[in-house]
This record gives C-alpha cells, structure tokens and sequence, in this order.
C-alpha cells in the first residue's frame, strides 16, 4: 500500500497540487499551488494537508506516523529552493507559518511570521542584508506574535513595552524606532515571556517550527473559530491545512511594502482595482491600524513598474479563477510577490452586480452567476440596515435572535394601544414586549420593529413582523419588561426612549442609529430574472417548473409580494382579517351566540368585509393562484380577555357583562393548539365556512365582472382523517354551486387541505381522494412531529445545537430524516391517487434555501413564503434546480416523488397502500444523507 501524502509542496513553477483540492490543501494552500503552475511569482513553501488536522483530532491531539520525516524532507527541499537554511547564523532563511481552512475563515485561526530567527541568526540576518533596523524590527516582530500564538502571553504586555519605549524616545510610529531601539524592545520582549510563561523564547528553529504548527492546527478549535463556523453553517470540512512559506519581507525599507487588493471594488462591485497598501511596513500593519494604508490607486504614481505589474496578475488571477480576487502582495526591494489569493468575500450589492457585469463579459455563465450569489446577499439588499459609519461608536445592549431581517429604529412603547397612539402623534415606536399576541396586530403594524424577551424564531412576534417585513429581534433574554420600564443589559429604559434593533444579526443598540435603505437595482432585477428562467425550465417526471408564491392575508401584502415576483399566494390566513376592529367585534358576537340564527347573523355581517379583503388579494395577483386557508386558530384566540373589551362587547349585544363571562369561560381551552380549531370549527359550526366559502366566491364573481382575471383555491386546515374533507368539501361546493347560479357565472374553484398533522401526512392517499392539492403547513407539522412548542424551544434549543444532538434548528430548516419523510411519504400516496395533485408548502420554513433545496427534490410544485422572502426564495429556488438536475440515472430517479411502482399504481387505480420508506436525503445529485448538512 501507498504511503499517505500528507505535505505538498511548491516551488519555482511547480507544484504538488492545484485549486480542484482545496479540501486537502486548504483554501490558501491549493491557490498558492494553483499560482505556481501558473507562474505568478509566489514564494515557495509547502502545506500540511487538512487531513493532518483532522487526524490530530481523532487521535488525541497526535500526529500521523511519518508526519515529522515528511515536513523535514520538504522543509530541506524549501532550504534548497532558497539556498538558505532555517536558522543558519550567517544567512537564514526565515518562514511564515499561516492556516488555510477549505472554506476561507478571514482572521479566525493563527499566523506567525518571520519564523527561523534568534539571537545567532538576528545578527547574521543583519550582516548579510547590511540594515540592521530590518533584522531587528523581524525579530521583534516573531516575538510578539510567536509569544501571543505559542505561549499565550497576552498581546497587552507587549504593546505595553512598545508603546513604553516610543514614549521615552518621542516616537509615534513604530517604524521610527531604531536598531538600537528593536534590539532593546527585543531583550524586554524575551524578559516578558520569561515573566509570563517561567521559560525562554525557543531559538531552536525546528522547535520554533513545531510549536508554530501545533499552534495553527489549535487554533482551529479556538473560540472565534468556533463561533465563526456556526455563524457561517461551516460544517463537514476536515480542519484547516498549515502553510509554510519562505519570508518575503515588506519591511526592508522605503523600496519595499506590503498590501491587500482586490480586482473589483468589494463594495460596489464595480469592475476597478480596489485596495490599499503601506510601504516599509509588514502584512499585518495594513490591518492593525496603526498607520493610514494609501489606495492602490497611489502606487501608479509612487511605482508604475509595480504597479503595472499587479494589475497584469490580479486580471490574470480574475480571468483564471473567473471571480473577483481578494489578493495579498509584498514587494521587496522592488520585486513583486503575491502571497495569497482567494475570492473575494463582497456585499449583496457588489455580488449581484459582480455576477451580472461578468456574464456579460462572457467570464461565467448565468448558472454559475446564480450559484455565486447567495440568498443572505439578496436579505442585505431588501431590507434597511444600520450605516455602518454609525456602527463605529455604536453601543450594544445584548443580542437576542435574528427573527425578521432589517434594522429598525423607533422610541419605546410597551403595549399595541400606545404604539398606535404615539404613531397618530407622528412619532416612529418600537414595540417591546415579553412576548405578542394577535390582540397585538395593530401595534405591531405601525411599529418600526419589534423586540421580544421572550419565543423563537417562529413565535408569533417573529412570523407577523416577517410578514409584514418589520424588523424583529426575539427571545432576547436579558431584556425585562417592568411595567413601563425595561431593563435591557443592565440598563434601564422608560417608554418614549430610543433603541435601534437588527434584525438581521439579533443586535439591539442605545439610542437613534441612522439606517440606509437601500434600492432593488436593475442588475437585481436582471439576475432575479434568469433564476425565474431556471426555475420555469425545470422538469421532473411530470413536475413542470418550480414555482414562489407568498403568504399575503392583506390586499397590500399581496401586492408587495406581487411587485417583488410571487407567482402566486400560497396562503391567505383568513383569521388575521378578523383581527382589524371592524370585524372583530361581529367575530366576538359570533362566538358567543347562543343560536345558530344569531351566529349566521354575526356572520352576515362579516362577510361583506372579507368579500372586499378577498377582492383586493385577487386583484393584485393579476389571475395566478390565490389560495386562501379557512379559519385556523381557536375560537379560544378571539374570545375578549380584559374588562374593557368584555364590557365592549356586551354593549354591542345590548347585555349585562355578567352574562358574557360563562360563555367565556366555556371557550377556554389548556392546549388550544390541539384543540378546537381548524376543521373541527368547521364540523360543529358549518355556518363558520359557509360564510367564507361564499365571500370568496363573490370576491371571484367581482373580479370576472370588472374583467379582472381569477384564480382562487380554498383549503381546509388542520385535517386528520379523509372523512373530514369527506363531510366538510360537499358544503362548500354546495355554496360555491349556489353563488354561481345566483350570479350567472362559471368559474372552477379547487378545493385542497392543509397536511400539518402527522396522521394526515401518514394517511395521505385516503386525504388525497377528496383534496385537489395539498399545502404543507410545517411550522405544525414540525412542532407536533417532534412534540418541541415552536414558542417555548428557545429555552432548550441552543444546548441542543450546541450539543449537537440536532444539527440544526427543525423551525428553521426542515428536518429532512422526520419532519422531510412525512413529507416525501405524503407526496407519494397522495400522487398515487392523483397524479396531478399539485404540492407545495406554506410554513415560515417556505423561504429558507436549504428547505427550498429539499421541496424540490421532493416533487414539490412550489414553495410560498412572507413576500419580503419572495426575491430571496426566487434566487434558492433556482439555485435547488441547478444543483438537483445534473444530468445522469441518480438525478433522473431524484425529485419526482414517484417511482415507476407508484405511477402503475396510481393509472390502475388500486388501493393506497403505505409508501415504503426510504432513507430520506439520498436521491440527489448529493447523495447525502438527511440531517447531516
């Protein structure tokens, strides 16, 4: 058997590697091995791949057998490249050591330059060079960050001695200091190690090197590293590669530097050079801050050969790689180096602009520019956001989740009634709550953001402001709503006070920050563009196209929807409607009727406002499929709680308040969720149904008359057994049958439910004989498949995923191994009974990227979402059909929901019989297994 490789090497043209392995070499390691071949001048060196990393892991914090033979064969083949050797007292040869994870980790892990040197080799560093000051400034330079990486002194130390010695000898710039001045620094550098850790700076330069490796593969489980891949979801990579590199030094005087540079502006994205750099002044100078770095730009002026020079290679690199490149360079007594490259991390707005600008200069294709740009780079785009000058001085008071993206900015109010009141007064408000209710609505509609210590990402609080694309930041758990006070991070705040929110990173700020909105270009539009190209092109089995709708339950909702590219409303939650004061009253006066006649007569007068409602959602969405849910919640919801609202509604009913409260009492319900809701509504109080079937129809009957084209769909929710719709659909057709010839028009209104109770996605071949299609609700379906309360999780949740004992939050992604089964499952029977049956899915989790990933390997037809989400689920829905249709017999099987077993089974028309299960995640162009991701 072959020996493991476990160091590359590159060097003078040639190299051990290219970019297609950046899982073994790293990111960095594989494009220093890429720019060798390419003959771009790289210093040589060698990489220790990312399995090392990973078997350092698995084996106790030990090295492979063999690893130390095969550095120092690379190393001595490095000492030969450079004619120097590591350490030699008379010409050394000095090395960085640096990390390189295959996904890019700017900052997280550990570097240490200028490797190699000591007491013997600093003196004959600066014999051979003839500049002292440069030997003793990379002395000083390997101390710090050796002591700070390896020995864990703490970084404070030396810059107290730094900054000590600049202040005796009046200096402001560290390039000031003298030979004379470093040589001094240095004693006390190595005396402060002494102090710190009871040991001397190592001089061996191989016991330099080790610990310098030991250090970086560390660093891959620090803190920051930690954090950082779970903010990022980096997941199932080895562990980062070690890259050994001989020195190039920008510090060797005013003939040398050193900086960071990208072929387009990161920002913008505009197609010109962009960066800074300093002269005489190492790598890390240009990032601590403590000089101003110059704009590339400058360097024309200041060293056109140079200059030149970098151009010619950063179009090569952008041309090579076909993306914009993040590069570093040093030059050294004017010969160019590049040390580094890597694309270029960038904004939403430089992303888009980058991927369009290069389809049309024919570098990528539109499905590469689809692939390029990410669902989180569109978020930035479409919601306002804090300027990020304002950032800087900034004052955060905790964090809590990152429920509805965007940032919001308002004066503390503490209750709907007062928001709303300080609204009438011209004032923007923030809402602060422990938690919200729908009794909330109407505060929460004119507050510019929304802040709960209290619920998880799919609380009420979180789905309603993502709805209504209101900022939201929830389940923050240091603040403390105390009457009209409230304590967040320690600090005390009165209702009129200001507080900025982000919801897009959880944040919440003292005081008014200023926010930039920003505008939906056109190259946004010309990229959303080609995603509906992609997405209308794909075929599965019988599956034509994939499409994004919205859940709108306002007319405005579904044109805002409409304007950002929805296809359709997937769901129109009816019982928001009955929220507005207009109708909630005659919806109280209708639950606590006594009779049937005066419950028909509270509904009577609802029906012509949700007729208008209705009317106005198909008149935004142009003829597509408004598909609109039947009542949902509990009653229990509706019923009046305090002594005002009681005593409103027994005015209105002209009775003593008195008389209410049984009635009141009987309506409430220990687990309204599970309790009297939905269908159930339907089967007790038909009249319930009626009187909405019938506004939907004459909302359709308005529109055909006013020539407006429609489109409407009704669903049942909350359905367990087939015998529900059985009983319940003969109703509504009856309604719909009579409105229809009571108004002289025909129209086909379908008729589908709602799948999010377990027994229903089980038993979805009996439901699919009385359902024209199926929506999945996934936020129940999610809470009752794994018994978690999507309000209540976030207390436990966060040790879960830490923990590991779920990969990722089920309220956030779908749980393809459960929740994903159901659904395959439910797909399957119901198409062996309808062939046709059209699915989608209307949860919070329609607008997450990787569930739109999962529907559309499922067979779904579409997914619909909140419509600020609908741009963001237009681009992941596109990106899901590119990465799920490579062509091949794998991906031909992936997708359809229905083997060929099915489709005989279905033309038959024989008894449903239970799918048979398979693994769930491994149809696919990845062939993974669900719940690993």
């Amino acid at each position: 058997m072959a020996k493991k490789k476990n160091v590359y090497f590159f060097g003078e043209g040639k190299a051990e590697g290219d970019a297609k392995m950046k899982d073994v070499l790293g990111g960095k390691g594989a494009n220093l091995a890429e720019m060798t071949s390419l003959n771009i001048p790289v210093p040589p060196g060698f990489t220790i791949s990312t399995e090392v990393c990973a078997a350092y892991y698995e084996n106790k914090k030990k090295y492979p057998a063999g690893l130390e033979e095969e550095v120092l064969a690379n190393l001595k083949k490095l000492e030969k490249t450079m004619g120097k050797k590591l350490g030699d007292p008379e010409d050394p040869l000095l090395v960085s050591v640096r990390s390189g994870a295959a996904v890019s980790m700017p900052g997280m892990m550990d570097t240490i330059l200028n490797l190699g040197i000591n007491d013997e080799a600093v003196l004959g560093l600066a014999a051979k060079t003839g500049n002292p000051r440069f030997a003793w400034d990379a002395y000083r330079r390997f101390i710090q960050m050796y002591g700070g990486v390896v020995m864990e002194v703490p970084d404070t130390a030396f810059e107290e001695a730094i900054t000590s010695i600049k202040k005796a000898r009046n200096i402001n710039l560290d390039k000031d200091l003298s030979d004379k001045d470093l040589k001094e620094l240095v004693e006390e550098y190595k005396k402060i190690i002494q102090h710190h850790v009871g040991k001397e700076l190592p001089q061996n330069p191989l016991d330099q090197l080790w610990g310098a490796i030991n250090a970086v593969f560390g660093s891959w489980m620090n803190e920051r590293a930690i954090k950082y891949r779970e903010l990022n979801n980096i997941k199932n990579i080895k562990g980062t590669a070690v890259n050994v590199q001989s020195m190039v030094f920008g510090n060797f005087g005013d003939d040398s530097g050193t900086g960071v540079c990208f072929s387009r502006d990161p920002s913008t994205g505009k197609n010109e050079f962009y960066g800074e750099y300093l002269m005489n002044a190492q790598g890390e100078d240009v990032v601590a801050g403590i000089r101003t770095p110059e704009k590339i730009a400058t360097l024309e002026t200041e060293n056109k050969k140079i200059y030149q020079q970098l151009v010619d290679i950063k179009n090569r690199l952008q041309k090579h790689f076909r993306d914009m490149q993040d590069m570093e360079f040093t030059v050294q007594q004017g010969k160019l180096f590049i040390l580094q490259t890597r694309n270029g991390k960038r904004t939403g707005a430089a992303a888009v602009k980058c991927a369009v600008d290069m389809v049309a200069e024919k570098l990528i294709d539109k499905n590469t520019a689809i692939l390029r740009v990410t669902p989180e780079h569109l978020d930035q785009m479409l919601h306002p956001m804090i300027d990020p000058a304002a950032l800087t001085n900034a004052r955060s008071l905790t964090q809590g989740l990152n429920a509805s993206p965007g940032a919001g900015c308002g004066r503390i109010v503490f209750s709907a009634k007062e928001a709303e009141d300080w609204h009438t007064r011209g004032e923007k408000v923030l809402l602060v709550r422990q938690d919200t209710s729908p009794e909330d609505i109407g505060g929460m509609v004119v507050s510019q953001g929304i802040l709960t210590s209290t619920g998880g990402m799919t609380s009420h609080a979180a789905v309603v402001a993502r709805g209504m694309g209101t900022p939201c930041v929830a389940g923050a758990k240091d603040v403390q709503v105390q009457g009209k006070k409230v304590n967040i991070g320690g600090k005390t705040f009165k209702e009129g006070d200001w507080i900025t929110i982000d919801g897009s990173s959880g944040f919440v700020y003292e005081g008014k920050l200023p926010l930039a909105v920003p505008e939906i270009s056109d190259d946004m539009k010309t990229f959303l563009s080609w995603c509906d190209d992609v997405r209308a092109s794909s075929v599965r089995g019988s599956i034509k196209g994939f499409e994004i709708r919205t859940n709108a339950d306002q007319p405005e909702d579904a044109k805002r929807a409409f304007d950002f590219g929805a296809q359709g409303v997937g769901l129109c939650r009816t019982e928001h409607m009955f929220f507005e004061k207009e109708k909630l009253i005659h919806f109280r006066a209708m639950i606590v009727a006594d009779t049937v006649e005066k419950r028909k007569e509270a509904l009577r007068k609802i029906l012509p406002l949700q007729r208008k409602d209705f009317f106005g959602i198909f008149s935004a969405m142009e003829g597509r499929s408004v598909i609109i849910r039947l009542l949902d919640p509990p009653l229990h919801e509706f019923v009046p709680q305090t002594k005002k609202e009681i005593a409103e509604l027994a005015a209105y009913l002209n009775i003593k308040p008195a008389k209410l409260l049984p009635k009141i009492e009987k309506l409430h319900e220990i687990n309204p969720m599970l309790g009297h809701r939905g269908c159930r509504l339907a089967i007790t109080y038909p009249e319930i149904y009626d009187m909405q079937v019938e506004a939907i129809v004459l909302a359709a009957v308005d529109c055909i008359k006013k020539n407006i084209p429609v489109d409407p769909e009704i669903m049942i929710p909350i359905v367990v057994t087939a015998r529900e719709l059985k009983l319940i659909r003969p109703n509504a057709e009856a309604v719909i049958k009579q409105v229809l010839e009571q108004e002289g028009v025909k129209l086909k209104v379908k008729i589908g439910t709602m799948i999010e109770v377990p027994r229903a996605a089980l038993r979805a071949g009996h439901v699919a004989k009385y359902a024209d299609f199926f929506s999945f609700g996934t936020n129940d379906l999610t809470q009752m498949t794994f018994a978690f309360s999507r309000d209540d999780v976030a207390s436990f949740l966060p040790t879960y995923l830490q923990h590991q004992v779920l990969d990722v939050d089920p309220f956030k992604s779908i749980d393809e191994e459960g929740v994903g089964f159901l659904i395959r499952n439910a797909v399957e029977q119901g198409r062996q009974v309808n062939p046709n049956l059209n699915v989608g899915i209307c949860g919070e989790h329609g607008g997450d990227p990787v569930t739109i990933d999962f529907c559309f390997r499922a067979g779904i037809n579409y997914v619909s979402c909140s419509p600020y989400r609908v741009p963001l689920a237009r681009l992941a829905g596109a990106q899901a059909v590119i990465n799920n249709t490579t062509p091949g017999p794998v991906n031909k099987k992936a997708s359809t929901g229905k083997t060929e077993k099915v489709r005989k089974a279905a033309k038959a028309d024989k008894p449903v019989k239970s799918a048979k299960a398979k693994t769930p995640g491994r149809t696919g162009k990845r062939g993974t297994k669900a719940g690993t991701r």
